[in-house]
């Protein structure tokens, strides 16, 4: 049984865990990951997810994510993550998430990284993916309006596609 830290609001850990499954205790938060790979042509890879998972079968849905298991830090989830559902090795060491999301029962890091992958070389995690395509801005906000994506807010993906060669909450053109 997997299990997951608790936090508190601010994001200090409570030295307690939860169960997978499990209803998060009030005042308590739990911690998620997702990675966004974006090749040199500006695409996201995205996956589709199995028709037998609980949450969203068969939809599409960012590059890979899930929940931290008790004792990893964000960036150690992140790349366990890429590894168990893509079969890719990547290394996070010197990159921060680009935003944080705070949602009802944790904390989201989402990381923006640019990797050339071959689709063919890519070892998908059975349980998990069924399959993974790139796809642009666009193909991804239609995708969520026919109802094959998961109904993220349209200005969140277009947020993850800026945010993948900047930093901050401005551009350099911004401030001079």
């Amino acid at each position: 049984m997997e299990q997951f830290d608790l936090y508190t609001k601010d994001r200090l850990p409570l030295n307690q865990t939860m169960n997978r499954g499990m209803q998060t205790p009030d005042g308590s938060f739990r911690l998620v990951v997702h990675v966004c790979i974006f090749n040199s042509s500006g695409e996201m890879l995205i996956q589709q997810r199995q028709s037998f998972k609980k949450g969203w079968p068969d939809m599409w849905d960012l590059s890979c994510g899930g929940s931290a298991v008790s004792g990893e830090d964000s960036r150690t989830a992140a790349e366990r993550e890429v590894a168990e559902e893509l079969g890719v090795v990547i290394s996070l060491k010197d990159t921060r998430p680009v935003l944080t999301i705070h949602f009802d029962e944790g904390f989201d890091d989402i990381y923006a990284i640019t990797k050339d992958l071959q689709l063919s070389e890519l070892r998908l995690q059975p349980e998990e993916v069924q399959a993974v395509k790139w796809a642009s801005m666009e193909e991804i906000l239609s995708m969520i309006d026919s109802g094959e994506f998961i109904q993220y807010h349209k200005n969140l993906i277009g947020l993850l596609f800026f945010m993948k060669n900047h930093r901050g909450t401005f551009t350099r053109e911004d401030m001079d």
